[in-house]
C-alpha cells in the first residue's frame, strides 16, 4: 500500500534484494557463527582433544609403519597389523612379567614419599618456612586445585580406560586410510586451496611424526637409563622409577620434575650417598635428552621455545585437565606448522600479484 502519489517505501529487514542489508546480514551471520564457533569449541573440548589424541596416536602408529617399511617391503596394512601386535605384546609382557613386582614396589613408592616428603615439610615448618598443620595431603590438594579441572567422566577410572580406548580406535582407523580423511577435509575447501591444504597437511603429518619419534626415544632413553643407574647405585624399587620416568617424559618440563621429586626422595630415604646418587642420575639422564635428543628431534621437526611449551602445559592443563597437559606440546607444535604455512602462502600469493 502507498500513503499518496510520490511516496517510496523503503526495504525492510526481510527485504534481501537491497545491498545495504544483504551485506549488513552477512556481517551478523559472520559474528553469530564465530560466536557460535567458540561456544561448541568449549562445549566440546574434551571430544576434540579425544581426536586429536587420535591423531598424534595414529602419527605415533604411521612412523611405526613407514619405518619398518624401510626394512620390510609388505604391505602397508600388514605393517601396520605387525606395529600393532609388537605394542600390544610389549605392553601384555610388562605387566605379566613385572606386573606383581611393580605392584609391590608402587605401594612401597607411595609410603616412602610420603614419609620423605612429610619429614621434609616438617623441617620447613621448623624453620619457618612453611605454616604448621598443612601436610603434604593438604598442599597436595592445593597443588591439584590450582592445576585445573577435570572432569568426572575423564577423572574417573572408568573415564580414563573408555578416553584411552577412544584414542586408540580413533589412531588406528586414522592410520589405516590417511588419505581418506585428508580428501574428506579438502572436499570443503575451494578447488584452488586445496593443493596448498595438501601441502599443508603433509608438513603437519611430517611434524607431528618426527616429534612423537623423538618424543619416544626420550621416554625410552630416560626409563632404560634411570633403571639401570639407579640399580646400579642400589637404589630401591629402581624399575617402578625407571618406568615413572620413561611415562612422564611424554610430558616436557612438568614430567622431568616430577619425575625428579621422586627420584630424589626415594634415593634419600635408603641413606646420604644413594640420595646423592639419585640426583647425580637424574642430572646426568636430564643432560643426555635435553642436549643431544632434543636438538636433534628438533631440527628434523619443529623448534619449540622451552617457556612457550611450558605455559601451553600450564593453560591446557588448567582448562582440560591431564589430557589437555599431555597433547599441549603436539598442539602448540602443530599450530606453529600452521601459522608458518599460512605465512608461507600469503607471501606466495603476494609474490604471485606483484608479479601480475
Amino acid at each position: 500500500m502507498s500513503d499518496g502519489p510520490g511516496h517510496v517505501e523503503a526495504p525492510g529487514p526481510a527485504d534481501y534484494s537491497d545491498a545495504l542489508t544483504r551485506r549488513e546480514l552477512q556481517r551478523a551471520s559472520v559474528w553469530i557463527g564465530l560466536a557460535v564457533a567458540v561456544a561448541l569449541t568449549w562445549l566440546l573440548a574434551q571430544p576434540l582433544l579425544l581426536i586429536f589424541g587420535g591423531i598424534v596416536f595414529g602419527a605415533i602408529l604411521d612412523g611405526g609403519t613407514r619405518l619398518l617399511g624401510r626394512v620390510l617391503p609388505i604391505k602397508r596394512g600388514w605393517r601396520l597389523a605387525i606395529v600393532c601386535i609388537a605394542g600390544l605384546a610389549f605392553i601384555i609382557w610388562t605387566f605379566y612379567f613385572a606386573g606383581s613386582q611393580l605392584a609391590a614396589q608402587a605401594e612401597g613408592l607411595r609410603a616412602t614419599v610420603q614419609m620423605q616428603a612429610d619429614r621434609l615439610f616438617g623441617w620447613a615448618a621448623s624453620m619457618g618456612l612453611v605454616p604448621r598443620g598443612g601436610g603434604v595431603e593438604e598442599i597436595g590438594r592445593q597443588l591439584m586445585g590450582s592445576l585445573g579441572k577435570l572432569t568426572s567422566w575423564v577423572g574417573t577410572a572408568f573415564g580414563a580406560l573408555s578416553s584411552l580406548a577412544m584414542i586408540v580406535v580413533i589412531g588406528i582407523f586414522v592410520t589405516v586410510e590417511p588419505r581418506l580423511y585428508e580428501r574428506g577435509v579438502a572436499w570443503m575447501l575451494p578447488m584452488e586451496r586445496r593443493p596448498q591444504f595438501y601441502d599443508l597437511a603433509q608438513k603437519m603429518g611430517s611434524t607431528l611424526r618426527r616429534l612423537m619419534a623423538g618424543r619416544l626415544l626420550g621416554m625410552a632413553v630416560e626409563g632404560v637409563g634411570t633403571w639401570l643407574l639407579l640399580m646400579l647405585g642400589g637404589v630401591p624399587m629402581a624399575a617402578l622409577l625407571g618406568i615413572l620416568t620413561g611415562l612422564l617424559a611424554f610430558l616436557p618440563n612438568i614430567g622431568a620434575i616430577v619425575s625428579g621429586v621422586l627420584i630424589v626422595l626415594v634415593g634419600f630415604s635408603a641413606g646420604f650417598n644413594a640420595g646423592i646418587w639419585a640426583i647425580a642420575v637424574y642430572v646426568i639422564v636430564q643432560i643426555v635428552d635435553g642436549y643431544l635428543i632434543v636438538p636433534a628431534v628438533a631440527k628434523r621437526s619443529v623448534d619449540l621455545a622451552p617457556a612457550l611449551v611450558l605455559g601451553a602445559q600450564l593453560l591446557f592443563g588448567a582448562l582440560f585437565g591431564i589430557l589437555g597437559l599431555a597433547l599441549a606440546d603436539p598442539m602448540v607444535a602443530m599450530i606453529k606448522v600452521l601459522l608458518e604455512g599460512k605465512s608461507e602462502n600469503a607471501a606466495a600469493d603476494a609474490g604471485v600479484t606483484a608479479d601480475g
